[in-house]
Protein backbone atom coordinates (compact mmCIF):
# COMPACT_ATOMS: atom_id res chain seq x y z
CA UNK A 1 0.00 0.00 0.00
CA UNK A 2 1.71 3.41 -0.98
CA UNK A 3 2.48 5.28 1.96
CA UNK A 4 2.09 2.72 4.60
CA UNK A 5 4.53 -0.02 3.13
CA UNK A 6 7.07 1.92 0.78
CA UNK A 7 7.29 5.87 0.01
CA UNK A 8 3.73 6.94 -1.49
CA UNK A 9 4.25 9.41 -4.73
CA UNK A 10 1.69 11.97 -5.03
CA UNK A 11 0.94 15.45 -6.46
CA UNK A 12 -1.07 18.59 -5.44
CA UNK A 13 -1.90 21.91 -6.72
CA UNK A 14 -1.90 25.65 -5.21
CA UNK A 15 -5.18 26.76 -6.76
CA UNK A 16 -4.43 31.04 -6.12
CA UNK A 17 -7.47 33.70 -6.70
CA UNK A 18 -6.96 37.06 -6.13
CA UNK A 19 -3.84 36.55 -4.03
CA UNK A 20 -6.02 33.83 -2.35
CA UNK A 21 -5.46 30.18 -1.35
CA UNK A 22 -8.25 27.46 -1.98
CA UNK A 23 -7.53 24.94 0.97
CA UNK A 24 -10.27 21.68 1.96
CA UNK A 25 -10.21 20.61 5.45
CA UNK A 26 -9.00 16.42 5.73
CA UNK A 27 -11.00 14.31 7.64
CA UNK A 28 -8.73 10.97 6.93
CA UNK A 29 -4.97 10.33 7.31
CA UNK A 30 -2.31 11.98 6.96
CA UNK A 31 -3.16 14.56 9.47
CA UNK A 32 -7.19 14.36 9.65
CA UNK A 33 -8.36 17.41 10.75
CA UNK A 34 -5.89 19.60 8.84
CA UNK A 35 -6.08 22.35 5.80
CA UNK A 36 -4.38 20.86 2.67
CA UNK A 37 -4.45 21.98 -0.52
CA UNK A 38 -6.12 19.20 -3.32
CA UNK A 39 -4.34 16.59 -4.43
CA UNK A 40 -4.06 12.85 -4.27
CA UNK A 41 -1.90 9.66 -5.49
CA UNK A 42 -0.47 9.77 -8.82
CA UNK A 43 -1.29 6.37 -10.86
CA UNK A 44 0.84 3.77 -12.18
CA UNK A 45 2.28 5.00 -15.52
CA UNK A 46 0.35 8.62 -15.12
CA UNK A 47 2.25 11.72 -15.07
CA UNK A 48 2.42 13.68 -12.62
CA UNK A 49 0.90 16.86 -14.00
CA UNK A 50 -1.84 14.99 -15.33
CA UNK A 51 -2.19 13.21 -12.01
CA UNK A 52 -2.50 16.85 -10.42
CA UNK A 53 -5.15 18.22 -13.00
CA UNK A 54 -7.26 14.84 -12.65
CA UNK A 55 -7.28 14.94 -8.52
CA UNK A 56 -7.96 18.68 -8.37
CA UNK A 57 -10.65 18.41 -10.98
CA UNK A 58 -12.09 15.66 -9.00
CA UNK A 59 -11.63 16.82 -5.61
CA UNK A 60 -12.81 20.81 -6.12
CA UNK A 61 -15.43 20.46 -9.40
CA UNK A 62 -12.98 23.24 -10.97
CA UNK A 63 -11.79 22.91 -14.65
CA UNK A 64 -8.35 23.82 -14.62
CA UNK A 65 -6.59 25.21 -17.30
CA UNK A 66 -2.51 25.65 -17.60
CA UNK A 67 -0.45 24.30 -13.99
CA UNK A 68 3.00 25.12 -13.38
CA UNK A 69 5.83 23.10 -11.39
CA UNK A 70 6.05 24.59 -7.73
CA UNK A 71 8.17 22.13 -5.72
CA UNK A 72 8.67 18.93 -4.21
CA UNK A 73 7.51 18.15 -0.42
CA UNK A 74 7.92 15.20 1.57
CA UNK A 75 6.86 14.27 4.80
CA UNK A 76 7.21 11.28 7.22
CA UNK A 77 4.53 11.14 9.46
CA UNK A 78 5.72 8.22 11.67
CA UNK A 79 2.66 8.23 14.44
CA UNK A 80 0.98 7.42 11.55
CA UNK A 81 3.11 5.26 9.57
CA UNK A 82 2.95 7.21 6.51
CA UNK A 83 5.57 8.36 3.95
CA UNK A 84 4.50 10.84 1.19
CA UNK A 85 6.76 12.49 -1.51
CA UNK A 86 4.60 15.18 -3.58
CA UNK A 87 5.03 17.04 -6.44
CA UNK A 88 3.31 20.42 -6.19
CA UNK A 89 1.77 22.66 -8.74
CA UNK A 90 0.32 25.96 -8.97
CA UNK A 91 -2.50 27.58 -10.80
CA UNK A 92 -4.54 30.67 -11.49
CA UNK A 93 -6.03 29.20 -14.55
CA UNK A 94 -9.22 27.53 -13.94
CA UNK A 95 -13.10 28.06 -14.26
CA UNK A 96 -15.91 27.27 -12.07
CA UNK A 97 -16.65 27.68 -8.19
CA UNK A 98 -14.86 25.57 -5.94
CA UNK A 99 -17.29 22.90 -4.26
CA UNK A 100 -17.04 20.05 -1.44
CA UNK A 101 -16.97 16.54 -3.74
CA UNK A 102 -15.92 14.37 -1.74
CA UNK A 103 -18.04 15.03 1.91
CA UNK A 104 -16.39 12.14 3.45
CA UNK A 105 -13.02 13.39 2.65
CA UNK A 106 -13.13 17.04 2.60
CA UNK A 107 -16.08 18.56 3.65
CA UNK A 108 -15.23 22.18 3.95
CA UNK A 109 -13.24 24.49 1.88
CA UNK A 110 -12.90 28.11 1.93
CA UNK A 111 -10.35 30.76 0.01
CA UNK A 112 -7.46 31.85 2.58
CA UNK A 113 -4.68 34.53 2.55
CA UNK A 114 -1.48 33.72 3.26
CA UNK A 115 -1.03 35.65 6.18
CA UNK A 116 -4.56 34.84 7.35
CA UNK A 117 -4.41 30.99 6.67
CA UNK A 118 -6.69 28.39 8.98
CA UNK A 119 -5.28 25.84 11.70
CA UNK A 120 -4.23 23.48 11.75
CA UNK A 121 -2.07 23.69 8.53
CA UNK A 122 -0.91 20.52 7.09
CA UNK A 123 3.15 20.15 6.03
CA UNK A 124 2.72 20.05 2.34
CA UNK A 125 0.54 23.21 2.64
CA UNK A 126 2.71 25.05 4.66
CA UNK A 127 5.51 24.09 2.53
CA UNK A 128 3.34 25.18 -0.67
CA UNK A 129 3.11 29.06 1.56
CA UNK A 130 6.38 28.86 1.92
CA UNK A 131 7.61 28.80 -1.50
CA UNK A 132 4.72 31.11 -2.91
CA UNK A 133 5.68 33.73 -0.46
CA UNK A 134 9.58 33.12 -1.53
CA UNK A 135 8.32 33.93 -4.80
CA UNK A 136 6.49 36.76 -4.54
Amino acid sequence: MPGRNFPGVGTGLAILRDGKLLLYRRTRPPEAGHWNIVGGKIDHLEHSADACRREAEEESGLRIGEIRFLRTSEHIFADEGQHWISLIYVTDDFSGEPRVMEPDKLPEFGWFALDALPQPLSRFAADVVKSLKETR
